[in-house]
């Protein structure tokens, strides 16, 4: 590959606890909580672990997805579940790439769906920050990977963090609409709606992956999200 068409170099080189405080004001009281808690000190210590070990853990950014998407500007969540896990590809951001990185499969999907529904064109790069800067909470369950091994920093630790970050968008009285694709994602639909916040509009369907997405009862692939989404923001004045 020339240097020209080099993948960005998105390993995590930095202490992850340092990383924890650049995120919004607003998500950081749930952080700090986190980071005091015996998960939260359990999963510091073994990701830097890790990369003093030598492991290529990704993404550079774990918490991008807070930096770039403030709690009081949530209007839509999208729930991944771990980061890419090749070279160059996680950014912080569920399903986004960093920009001449080629959009993975399940990222195709979801832009053949958006075609679909909105009779958008298709996207040429997979660079979702776009979406974060405008209220789409792109947040993956577990923040961080190893190179090639998926899920291999999963129930580490991550999961009460997300865990609290989508209770505390479900709790806010702002209505939004939660994109739960998957039987993951999907388990997380009853502790949101125990909040009491019946307000928002919980869309539920396959994962876009190949493997799911036009199979099923209900496929990805005309599940209409993207519309039902944006009609719920114009009813309750979002944008």
């Amino acid at each position: 590959m020339s240097a020209a068409l080099a993948l960005p170099d998105n390993r995590l080189n930095e202490p992850l606890d340092a990383l924890l405080a650049h995120t919004d004001a607003s998500w950081r009281p749930i952080i700090e909580a986190w980071r005091r808690s015996s998960q939260g000190e359990a999963l510091t210590h073994f990701v830097e672990a890790r990369r003093n070990a030598g492991a290529t853990i990704y993404p550079r950014e774990p918490l991008r997805a807070l930096v770039l998407t403030p709690l009081h500007s949530v209007q839509v969540i999208i729930l991944g579940q771990d980061p890419y896990h090749g070279p160059g590809q996680a950014e912080g951001l569920a399903f986004s790439v960093p920009p001449g990185v080629k959009p993975p499969p399940s990222l195709r999907n979801i832009f053949k769906e958006l075609h679909r529904d909105l009779d958008l064109p298709l996207p040429k790069h997979g660079h979702l920050a776009a979406w974060s800067r405008q209220g789409v909470l792109l947040l993956n369950a577990v923040l961080t990977v190893e190179d090639g091994q998926p899920a291999s920093h999963a129930g580490r630790g991550w999961e009460p963090l997300t865990d609290a970050l989508l209770l505390a968008a479900a709790a806010d009285a702002r209505p939004k609409v939660f994109m739960l694709w998957g039987s993951y994602a999907q388990a997380k639909a009853p502790a949101l709606q125990s909040t009491g916040h019946d307000h928002h509009l919980l869309l539920q369907c396959n994962h876009p992956s190949p493997l799911s997405a036009t199979r099923g009862a209900a496929p990805f692939i005309g599940c209409s999200h993207f519309s039902k989404a944006r009609d719920f923001a114009a009813r309750h004045g979002g944008a």
